[in-house]
């Protein structure tokens, strides 16, 4: 049973069956009885796979092996896309003045669109986030990661010579596009020899991937309440995002055009060597020179 009428209604309708009784009584009778005004609480998960469990224990097996030997761990996932331009940005923020925005979101009035692709990194808790300006392509995802290895990975682990990249089951970096596996083993196994391992987060799980409640999560919080008027705005917002922990976050602005629906053949596919699991082959495969 629930309501979203008011003490006052409640009062009327009660007065109308004979029942005088006044607003402040009825709120005290309903907290009586355990009521108050709730919101929805997101519990519920739409796919729960059998083997859920079982991969989470494969991800913390997988994250110890590399934590001993010292080996890079990456979360990466991509945010959600951005327009930019003078748009009303969820949240509050301190200031004098408010900050007047469009009344609508149309996209023919924004400068452009941001796609962030976040890179957690679990042993030193830092993150890169790379902001494309194009689509978010599994070739989008990989060229991140790439820049992220050029950029800073080389310089944090010299020594590196495997790679635990953990992401969600779908998107751009999911187990089902053949464009993600065929782009980490042309732009990143074959230039630089390093094997990559991939262990995918169960359909419906995504919560739990690190990028999103140790990078993405306080990167929304930094900038709630600021429109995101540049991509100059939104790359100096999501440096500026610090916590407690020492999380620093650095930022690169991609501008490169992306293409939609890229399609690899069987051939293609061939080339690849990608060695599946025993364990839950689909969501956990080593892509490697040989």
């Amino acid at each position: 049973m629930w309501t979203r009428r008011s003490t006052r209604t409640l009062k009327k309708e009660c007065g109308d069956r004979g029942v005088s009784v006044c607003a402040t009584t009825v709120s005290k009778l309903l907290k009586d009885m355990d009521y108050s005004l709730r919101v929805n609480r997101k519990t519920i998960a739409e796919t729960r796979h059998p083997d859920r469990n079982r991969q989470f224990e494969i991800i913390n097996e997988t994250k110890k092996y590399f934590e001993d030997s010292g080996q890079p761990i990456i979360s990466v996932d991509s945010k959600k896309k951005e327009l930019i331009g003078n748009f009303r940005n969820e949240g509050k923020a301190w200031t004098k003045i408010v900050n007047e925005v469009l009344a609508h979101d149309f996209r023919s009035q924004a400068i452009g669109v941001g796609c962030p692709f976040g890179i957690y990194e679990l042993l030193t808790n830092l993150g890169t986030v790379i902001v494309g300006t194009s689509y978010d392509t599994p070739e989008f995802a990989v060229e991140s990661i790439k820049i992220w290895l050029d950029e800073f990975g080389w310089k944090r682990y010299p020594c590196a010579k495997e790679l635990l990249i953990l992401c969600d089951a779908g998107g751009s970096n999911g187990f089902r596009p053949r464009l993600w596996k065929y782009a980490l083993y042309q732009n990143i196994c074959k230039v630089y020899g390093l094997s990559i391992r991939i262990c995918h987060y169960p359909s419906g799980a995504s919560k739990w991937n690190p990028v999103e409640h140790r990078l993405f999560s306080f990167i929304s919080k930094n900038w709630e309440g600021n429109p995101l008027r540049s991509y100059d705005v939104m790359l100096s917002l999501i440096a500026g995002t610090t916590t407690t922990a020492g999380l620093l976050v650095q930022t690169i602005l991609n501008e490169k055009e992306y293409q939609k629906g890229i399609k690899i053949t069987d051939d293609q596919m061939k080339e690849i060597n990608i060695n599946k699991h025993s364990v839950l082959p689909d969501w956990n495969y080593t892509i490697s020179l040989n």
